[in-house]
This record gives structure tokens, sequence and C-alpha cells, in this order.
């Protein structure tokens, strides 16, 4: 299984560049679903727990469980599925201090399902976990303010709702007419 990690992490760091992470992409979609599909499925059923043993086995894990799936099963539930547990792998890594051992973009990464959680204590841990490298990563420490927002306003991410069959309340219909591509 080390080389199922380092080839998520390779192709994640190496093979990608930085614009194709958070930006859509048929393509990057598509080969990420063809390459990693089953990988996310095992993931998500707790077969890869053991990867979290270390830095890099845990960076793969929460990029299969939080990044992998927003590109699998882009505007579908299924992008956010295995939410809580890549921020439980991630919670765990922080807690061993394996985020200090990755290189600021890695860490980031690391850190990204607090960001996701509609939880507020997690997105407290996001902004402190990102503003203590805000010098080395400024857009990650301003991200992780703006997912702050709606989670202390509304206890959820109003641009979830039409996906997951939540119904809106005026006041996030309103949020997201001012905050469009707000996150």
């Amino acid at each position: 299984m080390r080389d199922t990690q380092n080839e998520i992490n390779h192709f994640w760091f190496e093979e990608l560049d930085p614009q194709q992470w958070f930006q859509q992409s048929d393509s990057v979609d598509a080969e990420i679903t063809e390459r990693f599909e089953v990988t996310h499925q095992m993931a998500n059923d707790g077969l890869c727990n053991h990867w979290a043993a270390d830095a890099d086995g845990a960076l793969a894990l929460v990029i299969v469980l939080d990044q992998f799936p927003r590109h699998m099963y882009r505007n579908t539930p299924k992008a956010f599925a295995s939410d809580e547990r890549a921020l439980l792998i991630a919670k765990q890594a922080v807690h061993k201090g394996f985020d200090q051992l990755l290189t600021p973009v890695k860490r980031g990464f690391l850190y990204l399902p607090y960001q996701h959680s509609e939880t507020l204590s997690d997105q407290k841990k996001s902004v402190e976990l990102f503003g203590s490298m805000a010098e080395e990563n400024p857009a990650g420490d301003m991200y992780a303010k703006r997912h702050y927002v709606p989670i202390e306003k509304f206890g959820r991410f109003p641009h979830r709702n039409e996906i997951l069959g939540r119904e809106s309340s005026e006041e996030e219909i309103e949020f997201l007419k001012t905050h469009k591509g707000f996150l």
C-alpha cells in the first residue's frame, strides 16, 4: 500500500498543477475517477486506516477522502460523504504532530478537512491552523476565514444546500447572492 500512498501524493503534488486542485476540469475529474475511485471506496470503508501511521500516509488518506471525492462526485452528495472520515484522520495526524513534518503546501491539505467541516469548533481550529502558517500560505489563511463566516452565521454551508437536498432560509439565499464564488 505504500506504493498507492506514494502514487496519490505524487499525482496530487507532482502531476497536477496547483491551479488544477481547485478548478473544475472534466479531464482531471475523469483521471482521478479512473485512477483512484476504487482506492477512495476502500479508504471510505476504513480499509486504508493503517496509512495514518505516518505523515505521508495520513496526507494521502486525507487527499483520497477529502479532495478526490470533490472531483469524482462534483455537485453530488457523494462529494461530501467522506468528509467526516477525512476530518478524523486529519485530527489524529495533527494530534500526533504529523502536520509539522510536512511542507506548508502539504500541511494545508492536511488542514482542509477542518475547513470543510460544518461544525463551528472545527472551523475555529481551521482558522487557528491556517493562521499559524499565514506567512507561508496567506491564501489558506484567507480561505479559512471565509469558510468560518457561513458556519458561524448558519451552522452550515448554504452553497451545499441544493446539492444535499436541504431547504435554504431567506437569509441563506441572500448570503449566496452576495457571496457568489465565495468559497
